[in-house]
């Protein structure tokens, strides 16, 4: 059976959750809304269709959502420039393929950041996937899925730095691995059913051979 490495991206492999709060609180901003930050980073992970009510509230989804989505986008993209890999997050990719593992990167962003985030990464020949590919983002596993159909793989663990990486994990039957990079802390991860934590790509590259790899099923129709 192949094993399938299921990889987040914005978090895991390159640092840009910090950025992502700060566009969105540009974003609340320029429609005269002031949010905590903490309740931004903490809502960082799940996609944007979720986040705008996660932080302020379903009518401010309704009232301002595109608009808020629109504004995060262009403070964001002001910054995308600045973003750079974690350490050892090319050396990972690569570990993982010399190992034979199938790699995806199954991510919530924008398929023009992913297109960047590659430049940046140069993982080699890998399948990806974007917001662009589904409805319902993380913590909904349906990104996760679509990854899983890129590679066609058997069996498969999902690595993330979030609460919503684990969530859609679980949701789509499978393992998870947390990482701190994101900023979420290790009890926190492991509540929301990670298998193991590791404090940075290399410390996971080193037992790639271990991981938790589980049976994929077919989601219910």
């Amino acid at each position: 059976m192949s094993n399938t490495l299921v990889l987040d991206v914005d978090g895991t492999l390159v640092d840009t959750n910090y950025h992502h709060t700060v566009a969105w609180l540009r974003a609340f901003r320029s429609v005269d809304l002031t949010v905590p930050a903490w309740r931004v980073h903490r809502s960082i992970g799940m996609g944007g269709d979720r986040l705008v009510a996660a932080v302020a509230g379903d009518q401010v989804e309704r009232d301002h959502g595109d608009t808020l989505r629109e504004a995060w986008e262009r403070y964001f993209d002001e910054m995308l420039d600045e973003v750079q890999p974690f350490e050892g997050a090319h050396r990972l990719v690569r570990a993982a393929t010399d190992l034979g593992l199938a790699v995806v990167l199954a991510s919530s962003g924008k398929r023009k950041h992913i297109e960047h985030y590659l430049k940046l990464l140069d993982p080699g020949d890998i399948a990806w996937t974007s917001s662009d590919d589904v409805e319902d983002s993380k913590p909904a596993p349906d990104l996760i899925e679509v990854a899983l159909r890129e590679v066609q793989g058997s069996r498969a663990v999902v690595v993330g730095d979030s609460v919503w990486d684990c969530e859609a994990a679980a949701r789509a039957g499978l393992p998870s691995i947390g990482l701190l990079t994101g900023g979420f802390g290790e009890d926190e991860l492991f509540d929301r059913g990670a298998s193991a934590v590791y404090s940075d790509l290399d410390t996971l590259r080193a037992e790639l051979s271990d991981l938790p790899f589980a049976e994929v099923t077919a989601p219910d129709a």
